[in-house]
């Protein structure tokens, strides 16, 4: 049974739709069957466009994209100026994502800013830390702050929040581990540390939990009228 599209959506105008996604839907999948939020949204519209005796097929476009395990925000474009304008913020400026994320240990410093070259393997859809002379390398630059230590957790955990200044392939996941911290439930690149003695077999046993990941704040101007946008999920 497909899910309700409408318990996603939690703001919709003429020009854009802001949805929720939950952990483990992907954004957009070429799997037959498997529900992701681009088929839903616009079996959505087509219902929609039906209602209004609309004839055209339905415009959407996705501007961002969340991994399958994350859950948050995403917007999406109702028309092309829309999506026009939403993708020059996202290269430009004006559009601001947020994430909040449990790391396993302590963030030395506890707030910095991350700078790094990253480059993706599409064989292994993954990406890693590389020079600035790699081919295909891409900088990658994120701003987190530690809010709370877990010490009571075992391991020790941390909760931090990201902003993201670019939005590489896997970006937090890569970032953070290569900072010494994975992310708590991270199955992928939690075990580049599987060899140390201290940490490998607690990040193990901390790969049993889903993914702690989630993009709970998105900034961006409405593509029509400029006028400032905060969508925000606890």
């Amino acid at each position: 049974m497909q899910p309700d599209i409408k318990t996603f959506i939690i703001y919709e105008d003429p020009h854009i739709i802001v949805c929720h996604k939950p952990a483990g839907m992907p954004v957009q999948s070429a799997r037959i069957g498997t529900a992701d939020m681009v088929s839903l949204l616009k079996n959505h519209l087509a219902s929609s466009a039906r209602n209004t005796g609309a004839s055209k097929p339905p415009y959407l476009a996705v501007i961002h994209r969340l991994d399958q395990p994350v859950e948050g925000l995403l917007v999406f474009a109702k028309s092309p100026a829309a999506a026009r304008d939403l993708n020059r913020q996202l290269t430009s400026s004006g559009f601001s994502k947020y994430y909040r994320a449990t790391v396993v240990g302590v963030p030395d410093p506890a707030e910095g800013t991350l700078e790094d070259y990253m480059v993706k393997d599409g064989r292994t859809n993954t990406s890693r830390i590389c020079t600035k002379e790699t081919h295909g390398a891409k900088l990658a630059r994120l701003h987190y702050r530690t809010e709370k230590i877990c010490e009571d957790s075992k391991p020790v955990t941390s909760l931090v929040k990201i902003k993201l200044d670019t939005g590489r392939h896997h970006q937090i996941r890569v970032q953070m581990a290569h900072l010494g911290c994975p992310l708590a439930g991270d199955r992928k690149y939690g075990r580049i540390f599987a060899d140390s003695p201290d940490t490998g077999s607690l990040i193990h046993k901390n790969n049993s939990t889903a993914l702690k990941l989630c993009a709970y704040r998105l900034e961006f101007r409405h593509p029509a009228n400029g006028k400032e946008m905060t969508f925000k999920i606890r």
